[in-house]
């Protein structure tokens, strides 16, 4: 259904209340289908079956708009598509290697990365706030990672050598999520910009369809395969598709048009709190001090950014 350019079908601030309880999912889904699957093929799928989905509402609904596109649409749609695959295979592989609080908390530092290029691609300043709220943020960052790789062993602090960080999966995994948090930034600020003259399902169905063909050439490299998985992990698939995916991923897209990419990145502080419980009953992770002293700080760190930013 094309969108009328000055209409707000729903609140922007309710699309963003439902988008953060649907990806606060994602962690877990994602955990139990790597008892089987490859990082890159869980990502590949929970693209392209939401591309699916779509599909037909994209094709005979907006079949006008996707024919009249103009090339330039389609060049920062492709660039939004890649960086959504590469955000997830960068992610989604950070959970093999790091507890699901420590990507999480992370990968949503995204906020701040808008904070950084918003001024540079949307022509928003960065005020003293704002680097503030960097600082603190970075920060948070560096407590968590640092938790992974230091422990207190009869009240002294012990860290890993230099030498020995290729042994330290954690802290590839912390590294790995950050990296997610810098492409998300790409993706949300593209999405700023084309969805300001482009319908929700339109957008929505070539970013995730580009993204899912990236996502299927990574594959490729890797040599990993579609099929020749349970069908318990085909079912999860499908709900990674449909909630975190559509649900979550299609209720920001859709606040983009109306609310800045500074505001709708904030929201995804609201993630690590829904995925850090659902972790905690489901898979038995309790986070650690380093993780909730410095996500603690990084949230300080964004709520800054989101003050700045006057929303």
């Amino acid at each position: 259904m094309n969108e009328h350019p000055d209409k707000v079908i729903i609140s922007p601030f309710l699309a963003l209340g439902v988008g953060i309880l649907a990806v606060s999912t994602a962690s877990i889904f994602i955990r139990f289908a790597q008892q089987e699957a490859p990082s890159l093929v869980i990502g590949a799928f929970r693209l392209l079956i939401a591309a699916l989905i779509l599909a037909p509402f994209a094709v005979f609904r907006n079949r006008t708009e996707l024919a009249t596109l103009r090339r330039s649409t389609l060049v920062w749609i492709s660039l939004g598509g890649l960086f959504l695959a590469c955000h997830f295979a960068a992610w989604i592989t950070s959970l093999e290697y790091t507890t699901v609080a420590s990507s999480v908390v992370l990968v949503t530092t995204a906020p701040l990365w808008v904070a950084i290029f918003s001024p540079i691609f949307l022509k928003e300043k960065i005020t003293r706030i704002t680097l503030l709220g960097i600082f603190v943020a970075l920060t948070g960052s560096l407590i968590v990672s640092l938790g992974n790789l230091c422990t207190v062993n009869e009240r002294k602090l012990m860290c890993y050598s230099v030498g020995s960080l290729n042994n330290t999966r954690e802290l590839w995994g912390d590294l790995l999520a950050l990296a997610g948090a810098f492409l998300s930034a790409g993706y949300l600020i593209v999405g700023r910009k084309v969805r300001k003259t482009t319908s929700l399902i339109t957008y929505s169905f070539l970013v995730y369809f580009i993204a899912a063909a990236c996502m299927m050439v990574f594959m490729l490299f890797r040599k990993a395969s579609l099929v020749g998985y349970s069908p318990y992990i085909y079912l999860i698939f499908f709900a990674l598709a449909i909630i975190p995916q559509l649900l979550g991923h299609t209720s920001f897209n859709y606040a983009l048009r109306y609310k800045s990419s500074a505001l709708v990145s904030v929201a995804l502080l609201g993630e690590p709190i829904g995925s850090v419980i659902l972790a905690f009953f489901l898979l038995k992770e309790t986070p650690t001090f380093a993780e909730l002293a410095g996500g603690a700080i990084i949230l300080a760190g964004i709520y800054l950014v989101s003050r700045s930013n006057g929303e």
